[in-house]
């Protein structure tokens, strides 16, 4: 079964075309990594299939319905790129987390055992629990991104959807979004997500795909980097290379953000 089905995806912005005849499928269970140059859709793909940007040719489906008739968002978490977790409101790490629950229970529900189990499993998952009383204020830009992956966890989707999840975090938090999105796998969840590096994501992933100029110009395994670019600290897809010959390599200087 497909999670998501895109088909022929095209999207433009003020008349110049972003997204171009794009045809992905996400299987059940899957862990699927969206790789691309800045500027080369990668992000826009990711918006699109949660509907935050308006396709303007093709169709998408979620869960086998199509998307303009999904109304089953409890299903997707999502993690957007580089947000503060405290969004400018005073928050304790536990009120944050517990927000992802909404969805879920509803807005004029009371918050019950479930819901405070499920706020507690997630903290845990990202190594957050004992954190779950501070202010998210008080934590640092990794700590608030993995606040904003337990956010998602709550929820207890069936997909979790992340943009650039390791971007600008610390070590430790990189390990922790891997840990949790193992677990996350093993729980039998489908991940699909975008990232300019992949870091101790990588063997997590089973499919990745390379979008190059609002197309995609491969799918399969993670590629491999070639030739000099095979040097530690080269991570980018060359926006001069063919569709077909594309490949990842990690540059500290091209973390600029994704379209």
């Amino acid at each position: 079964m497909s999670v998501v089905s895109v088909r022929h995806a095209a999207v433009a912005y003020g008349g110049r075309t972003v997204l171009r005849d794009v045809t992905l499928d996400v299987g059940a269970g899957e862990v699927v990594a969206v790789l691309g140059a800045n500027g080369s859709g990668k992000s826009t793909l990711i918006r699109t299939i949660l509907g935050l940007v308006p396709l303007a040719g093709g169709e998408i489906e979620l869960f086998g319905t199509p998307q303009r008739r999904f109304r089953q968002w409890a299903r997707v978490g999502y993690v957007p790129q580089r947000m503060g977790a405290g969004s400018g409101v005073p928050a304790t790490v536990g009120e944050v987390v517990a927000s992802g629950r909404l969805a879920r229970r509803g807005i004029f529900r009371f918050p019950g055992a479930a819901d405070r189990e499920a706020v507690r499993a997630a903290l845990d998952d990202v190594g957050l629990l004992d954190r779950i009383h501070d202010p998210v204020t008080t934590l640092s830009g990794g700590q608030q991104q993995r606040t904003l992956i337990a956010r998602a966890l709550a929820g207890r989707p069936d997909l979790l959807v992340l943009d650039e999840p390791t971007a600008g975090v610390d070590a430790g938090s990189q390990e922790a979004f891997a840990k949790a999105l193992a677990g996350f796998g093993e729980r039998g969840g489908t991940v699909l997500l975008v990232a300019h590096e992949l870091g101790p994501l990588e063997p997590l992933i089973d499919r990745a795909v390379v979008v190059h100029g609002g197309r995609i110009a491969y799918e399969g395994a993670v590629p491999e980097p070639a030739g000099h670019h095979a040097g530690p600290g080269h991570d980018h897809v060359h926006p001069h290379a063919e569709p077909e010959q594309a490949r990842i390599c990690v540059a500290p200087t091209d973390r600029m953000p994704a379209t």
